[in-house]
C-alpha cells in the first residue's frame, strides 16, 4: 500500500508527463489547429461560448473566466441548460468552444447541432480522434494520448489538466496578440488584493488637501494639520506649486519659537511626490523605502492634486 506522499508524487508525475505530451503535440499536429482556433476567436464579432459536461464543464468554466479577464469576451453555457432554452445565448457572431474528453458526451449534442444549423464556428477539444465532436468541429483540437493519474483510467485527471493548460495557452496567446496590459486587467478585475495592487494613485488619493501658503504663520499651519487629520500639511508657493511639507518631525525640530515662524521656515523643502497616474503599488513602495506615511500627488506643473496615505492601502486591501 502506497503512502500518501508516494501517491502524490506519482499523480503529479503522471500529469507532468501529460503536459509534456501536450507541449510536444503543439510542436507537431496540434500546432496548426491551435493557431486556427486563435485566429477564429480573434475574427469573431461576439463572444467565446464555452461548454462542457461534468469535469469538462468545470474546466470550461475556468477557461471562460480566464478568457473574459484577459480581454476576450467569453461565457460558460451548461450543455444541459442549453437544451432547455439557453441555446439562445449562442448567437451568430459568437464562437463555440466545446470540451469533451470522449467527444461523445450525449449532453453536448444539442449545442453542436445548434452551431451547425446557424453557421456558428465550433472549436472542439477532445481526446479521441474521429469522435463526433471533432468531426463536426470547424477547428479540432485533439489532445495527445496520456494516462489518467488515477491508475484505473476512469477518473478524469491528466486529461483535465491538459485541457486546462490548453485553455490557458489559448487565453494567453490571445491576450498577447491583443497587447493586453495590467491596466486592462485592472478594468476587468477591480476587486481583491490583485485589483488593489493594479489601482492608480488617482483611484485612492484624497482631494481635500491640507495646504498653507509659504508665508502662513505656524498657528495657521497647526490648525490645518489638526483639521485635515493627515498629520501633515503641504506648503505652496504663490503660483500654486508644492514647495514643501510640514510633518511632526519638522514641528519637533522647530519647537523653540515655533509660533513665531512661518510655514516656509519650518517646512522640509522639495518633498517626495508622485503622479496621479502612477500605480498605487509604486506609491506604497516609495513610502516603505522612505519610511514615510503619506505622499502628495502633483500634476505635471507641480501643483498638488491629491494626497495618498498609508491607511488608504490598508483600506484597499493592498496590504
Amino acid at each position: 500500500m502506497e503512502d500518501y506522499l508516494s501517491t502524490a508524487r506519482r499523480v503529479v508525475g503522471v500529469e507532468a508527463q501529460g503536459l509534456g505530451a501536450l507541449l510536444a503535440a503543439l510542436d507537431g499536429p496540434l500546432g496548426p489547429p491551435f493557431e486556427a482556433a486563435a485566429r477564429l476567436i480573434l475574427a469573431a464579432r461576439g463572444r467565446v461560448v464555452v461548454s462542457g459536461m461534468g469535469k469538462s464543464g468545470h474546466v470550461g468554466r475556468k477557461i471562460a473566466a480566464t478568457l473574459a479577464s484577459t480581454g476576450t469576451p467569453a461565457q460558460f453555457v451548461h450543455p444541459a441548460e442549453a437544451s432547455h432554452g439557453d441555446l439562445g445565448m449562442v448567437t451568430q457572431g459568437d464562437v463555440a468552444l466545446v470540451i469533451s474528453n470522449s467527444g461523445e458526451t450525449p449532453e453536448i449534442a444539442d449545442i453542436i447541432a445548434h452551431t451547425r444549423r446557424f453557421g456558428i464556428p465550433l472549436i472542439g477539444v477532445a481526446g479521441r480522434d474521429g469522435s463526433t465532436l471533432l468531426r463536426q468541429s470547424d477547428v479540432a483540437l485533439l489532445l495527445p494520448p496520456a494516462d489518467e493519474a488515477c491508475g484505473s483510467g476512469i477518473v478524469p485527471t491528466t486529461s483535465t489538466t491538459m485541457t486546462l493548460a490548453l485553455g490557458d495557452a489559448l487565453a494567453v496567446a490571445l491576450m498577447e496578440h491583443r497587447r493586453f496590459t495590467p491596466e486592462h486587467f485592472r478594468t476587468f478585475h477591480p476587486g481583491g488584493k490583485l485589483g488593489a495592487r493594479l489601482a492608480r494613485v488617482a483611484d485612492l488619493m484624497h482631494d481635500d488637501l491640507p495646504l498653507v501658503a509659504e508665508d502662513a504663520p505656524m498657528a495657521e499651519a497647526l490648525l490645518t494639520i489638526s483639521a485635515k487629520g493627515f498629520g501633515v500639511t503641504g506648503v505652496i508657493a504663490p503660483d500654486g506649486r508644492l514647495t514643501g511639507i510640514i510633518t511632526d518631525g519638522d514641528l519637533r525640530r522647530h519647537m523653540d519659537g515655533l509660533l513665531s515662524r512661518t510655514a516656509a521656515e519650518v517646512m522640509t523643502p522639495a518633498p517626495r511626490t508622485i503622479a496621479p497616474q502612477a500605480l498605487a503599488q509604486s506609491a506604497l513602495a516609495e513610502m516603505q523605502d522612505r519610511k514615510i506615511t503619506c505622499l502628495f500627488v502633483v500634476d505635471p506643473e507641480g501643483r498638488p492634486a491629491g494626497l495618498i496615505h498609508v491607511h488608504d492601502f490598508l483600506r484597499s486591501g493592498m496590504v
